[in-house]
């Protein structure tokens, strides 16, 4: 009787150091969000003694209030997302995914990948664990490229710079994008471009769900590394990203992207999406400059369709990618998926 007490209390001590030391971290994560502003301004403007509104001045604020929030941001949206998707594995992702047709199985692959772990260096183990497993090659494609675009880096830095809006459409232009260009090639009939060791790939054994059993201090100690490897890993492309973001905040001409790059330019989004392609950046690296870009007046459907094939169209995917899909197929999908983004852009620019 003794034991089982003591073991209640300290399941319940535990509790409350688990819950509690999240709402502190949560109230800390807050006063310096709301804080990050007014601090820059002051030490910039008031210690060092910088005009705010001056180039240099705008462009060093920019840089350090931009580094402070995006990776408030970075850290809090991340933590959240990780444990989401604690609940949620890649082999569990395979098993909702077995037996589904096309049509339907491409939108719940495409919102699958949404909320699936999943990153560039994973790309050829997941192709062929799905295809293996007699998931068809146009349903794959779409989870291929809903996880990597519609990523939780990107919807936490839009949420922060650009608010709810701009966040909806991305999301759901991304999850559109990877629905119909999965459901495109998979009409095709396109498995004959295809490694055939793929298709020759046998799954041995039960598949095992690698979040059974995991405890909510599983799932926080998940959320925590997460936020840690994420950030070590971007941090280099996330200072270059502002730091261009401030060069361009501070020094370049208020109407000078607006002018050559606005809604009225015809071929400003095709431009902005073939620069963007083969682009080798991420998320972090690319929405500080997003955010400066549209200070200075480019419209934001030229914006994300520059970001989206930034992040689905990367080189070294697409260099993973070549050990399963033959050329034809890559540059199949490259074709598919970049005209699906274009085709975004042009329809942002018109409603926005």
């Amino acid at each position: 009787m003794s034991a089982t007490t003591d073991t209640g209390t300290s399941t319940r001590r535990k509790s409350i150091q688990r819950w509690g030391g999240l709402l502190l971290a949560t109230v800390v994560w807050w006063a310096l969000y709301l804080l990050n502003q007014p601090f820059w301004d002051w030490l910039v403007g008031r210690v060092f003694g910088l005009d705010l509104t001056s180039r240099l001045g705008s462009g060093v604020n920019f840089f350090f209030l931009d580094t402070v929030k995006i990776l408030l941001l970075l850290a809090g949206i991340i933590f959240i997302v990780t444990v989401l998707r604690s609940f949620m594995s890649v082999e569990r992702t395979r098993a909702l995914l077995g037996g589904k047709r096309e049509g339907i199985g491409n939108v719940l692959a495409a919102s699958l990948g949404v909320v699936t772990p999943f990153c560039s260096c994973s790309a050829v183990p997941a192709f062929i664990g799905f295809v293996a497993s007699g998931i068809p090659l146009g349903v794959t494609m779409s989870f291929l490229i809903a996880s990597p675009l519609v990523n939780e880096v990107a919807i936490a830095l839009l949420l922060g710079l650009f608010g709810i809006g701009p966040t909806l459409l991305y999301v759901s232009a991304g999850l559109v994008i990877a629905i119909l260009a999965g459901f495109i090639i998979g009409r095709f009939k396109l498995e004959r471009w295809v490694e055939p060791f793929v298709f020759e790939t046998k799954l041995r054994g039960k598949i095992i769900d690698s979040t059974a059993g995991l405890t909510w201090d599983d799932r926080i100690q998940m959320g925590i590394e997460e936020v840690a490897s994420i950030l070590r890993k971007i941090w280099p492309y996330l200072l270059v990203g502002i730091g261009l973001g401030a060069a361009i905040h501070g020094w370049a001409p208020q109407d000078f992207f607006a002018r050559y790059a606005g809604a009225d330019n015809p071929f400003a989004v095709l431009i902005a999406v073939l620069v963007g392609i083969p682009l080798y950046s991420n998320a972090a690296g690319i929405l500080p400059l997003i955010d400066a870009l549209y200070a200075k007046g480019m419209p934001m459907g030229t914006l994300l369709a520059f970001m989206m094939a930034t992040v689905a169209l990367s080189l070294p995917e697409m260099i993973l990618l070549r050990r399963v899909l033959k050329p034809k197929l890559i540059a199949v999908f490259v074709s598919v998926t970049a005209v699906g983004i274009i085709g975004v852009g042009y329809l942002f620019n018109a409603i926005l």
